[in-house]
């Protein structure tokens, strides 16, 4: 039988947590989040791309831990917003804001605004100890919807529209999230060398 890789998660995000676990179920790899170890410092995410951010916590946390990290950084980039709210998706209405304010935030700056084009961004970083990493990204492009709706997902999801199936990402499930989503999209990729990635990162633990 073969031996299950662990890999971190570097968030405690629930969402994130389930969506990725479901997305690499059938691999042998065991994966766990922040929330399954101890007290670690929290890592500044001061860079000024998604690249930037993702590396930086799955660097600092395969560094901190001793053990293969996975990071992803991502956010929602509205055009009418010059890009906002970008890499600081996640911040918004602030340091310590829920989805819910950032959400009501987003509605207040876009509200007039005929031009609602907005890209959810994903980049992923899956890192060693020694500070190597592979990344991978994914793009979503949709619109910023009037009104919130539907109670799936997490995030920004409530009011991104996607027209192709004429429904917000809260609207749909999880599984027809992960069909069309910038993170499903990266992950797509991940998943579709994965059995490399397994490799990649068994030697990397050898030669560290």
């Amino acid at each position: 039988m073969t031996q299950r890789q662990l890999l971190v998660l570097a968030t405690r995000n629930a969402g994130k947590t389930r969506e990725i676990r479901e997305l690499l179920k059938d691999f042998a790899v065991e994966i766990k989040n922040l929330d399954d170890f101890g007290s670690i410092p929290p890592v500044e995410e001061n860079g000024t791309t998604f690249d930037d951010n993702a590396y930086k916590k799955a660097a600092f946390t395969a560094k901190v831990l001793g053990l293969p990290t996975l990071a992803d950084d991502s956010g929602l980039e509205v055009d009418a917003l010059g890009g906002a709210p970008g890499v600081h998706s996640a911040r918004y209405a602030g340091p310590n804001a829920t989805d819910k304010k950032n959400n009501a935030k987003l509605s207040r700056e876009m509200k007039g605004k005929t031009n609602r084009v907005a890209t959810f961004v994903c980049v992923i970083s899956v890192a060693v100890p020694s500070g190597v990493a592979l990344t991978y990204e994914g793009r979503c492009e949709g619109l910023v919807a009037e009104v919130p709706a539907g109670e799936n997902g997490f995030g920004y999801d409530p009011l991104f529209y996607y027209p192709p199936l004429n429904r917000t990402f809260a609207q749909l499930s999880a599984e027809e999230k992960n069909q069309v989503s910038h993170r499903g999209k990266a992950l797509a990729q991940l998943k579709k060398e994965f059995d490399e990635v397994l490799t990649w990162i068994r030697q990397r633990l050898l030669d560290s």
